[in-house]
């Protein structure tokens, strides 16, 4: 493996995670081992004491029956018995001075603790004593009793064998550690992995997409956890931006096609013209109608910037405490003299008052837009309705009816669609953007906008705040 990959393998939270859960792992492993050992030595050390005393009681209870000299006779059997280099017998007067012992050759480095010798004398329990010497590699374990008659009794046992046995579980849990940490960071990488394995899906699904395959999805397994979690909102977000793109680009196709109507006719007026050899009253009319194209061009692009702000969550509304019912009434008033210009009348019912937290201007143009279109799409004779009430569930409910020509039902997905326009209204002035802004305004207000439609017989739009 090259440094530069073992580099990367470094940055990688799979290897972060194995490198916690092996630490962890083997601190927790440590502890357990450690204790076990710290056991292990103490049973040792307390089996150890335990002989030792048996030792003092059979030396104590031997001089009590028989006198020193068996007790002397019996250290020298014992020392005979049990090695002369694992264990040794001193007998000492209260003074200190020795004056019966087991052969000391191999223990003529061992001294007497006088401390010990005068807590013994004052009559504390048998006390122990435990001896490192420079020239040995193991400990050793030393008993001061009083036996009787005044006579102190000093045992000492070699810790060879335990200091062997230690040595041993020593070896045996440093390699056990060992392995286990080695095991441990496979199970850890190999967990790591595993777990991770959902988040590399994604980061493959990125990349697909970076190369333009906004397609793809992220597969969710039925899980249900925290990875596929992540999976189903980045499918989400997939969704959300694969229709946004979409949008772009149906928007710009849109844009594309509009925005070459009024162009074509701005070039046509002035070619006209410029080749007719005309008067400053032609300049004047030519000036005068693109002046107008402009306008409408103008009106257009700002529409779609507020309709795109909005859609966006962005939009700038100016809320502020306003009388709906007031608004509602000045746009049936504005409207009236248009509808009665086509024989169409205009029915507006609304309460006295009704105080809503909006933005007056926009609200404004949602409510000019509907009726526009209300007045556009009713032939003579028919009737408008606008109807504005309050309801449990929202603040502000607004309907708006015509007895119009209707939406055919395949049409009634696309109408708030930006620039959509239906076979019906391809022959009347507009962009397409009405009902857009309207469904925009009335979201960025918290509410929304919905249509019933019978083809013939008219429409209703209902807008909840």
């Amino acid at each position: 493996m090259s440094l530069k990959r073992l580099i990367d393998l470094r940055r990688t939270l799979a290897f972060r995670l194995t490198l916690w859960y092996t630490g962890i792992f083997t601190l927790i492993a440590f502890l357990a081992i450690f204790l076990f050992y710290a056991l292990a030595a103490n049973i040792i050390q307390r089996q150890t004491d335990e002989d030792l005393r048996n030792q003092m009681r059979k030396f104590s209870s031997l001089i009590a029956s028989q006198g020193v000299n068996a007790g002397q006779r019996f250290a020298i059997i014992e020392s005979q018995a049990g090695g002369i280099k694992k264990v040794f017998f001193r007998f000492l007067h209260s003074n200190g001075q020795v004056f019966s012992s087991s052969n000391m050759e191999y223990w003529q480095d061992i001294g007497i603790n006088s401390d010990i010798l005068k807590q013994v004398i004052r009559g504390d329990a048998p006390l122990f004593e435990t001896i490192t010497l420079p020239k040995r590699g193991h400990e050793i374990r030393v008993l001061y009793g009083l036996t009787g008659s005044g006579v102190i009794l000093q045992v000492g046992q070699s810790m060879e064998e335990y200091g062997r046995t230690l040595s041993v579980f020593r070896r045996i849990f440093i390699g056990t550690l060992t392995l286990l940490m080695v095991l441990a960071a496979l199970v850890g990488w190999f967990m790591a992995r595993h777990a991770l394995s959902g988040v590399d899906t994604v980061t493959r699904t990125a990349r697909m997409i970076s190369r333009d395959a906004l397609d793809t999805r992220v597969p969710v397994k039925p899980r249900g956890d925290e990875i596929d979690e992540l999976a189903s909102t980045f499918n989400e977000m997939l969704d959300r931006i694969e229709k946004l793109v979409a949008g772009m680009k149906e928007m710009s196709d849109s844009i594309a096609h509009d925005l070459k109507t009024p162009l074509t006719r701005i070039r046509g007026i002035a070619e006209i013209t410029l080749t007719t050899k005309p008067c400053q009253a032609e300049y004047e009319t030519m000036t005068a109608s693109i002046i107008e194209e402009c306008d409408l061009l103008l009106d257009m692009i700002s529409t779609m910037l507020v309709i795109s702000r909005f859609e966006a969550g962005v939009g700038n509304l100016q809320k502020k405490q306003i009388d709906l019912a007031g608004i509602v009434k000045g746009a049936c008033d504005i409207f009236r003299p248009l509808a009665e210009d086509k024989k169409i009348s205009i029915d507006c019912r609304t309460p006295e008052s009704l105080i809503y937290a909006g933005d007056a201007g926009m609200l404004q143009r949602l409510l000019s837009n509907l009726l526009d279109n209300a007045i556009k799409y009713t032939p003579p004779e028919g009737q408008v309705g606008i109807l504005l009430e309050k309801q449990k569930d929202a603040p502000a409910v607004l309907t708006v009816s015509d007895t119009g020509t209707g939406i055919e039902a395949k049409e009634m997905t696309h109408i708030f669609e930006r620039f959509y326009r239906g076979d019906k209204s391809r022959s009347t002035e507009g962009t397409g953007l009405g009902l857009s802004l309207a469904r925009a305004i009335a979201r960025a207000h918290g509410g929304d906008i919905t249509v019933e439609s019978k083809p013939g017989k008219g429409s209703i739009f209902t807008v909840t705040l």
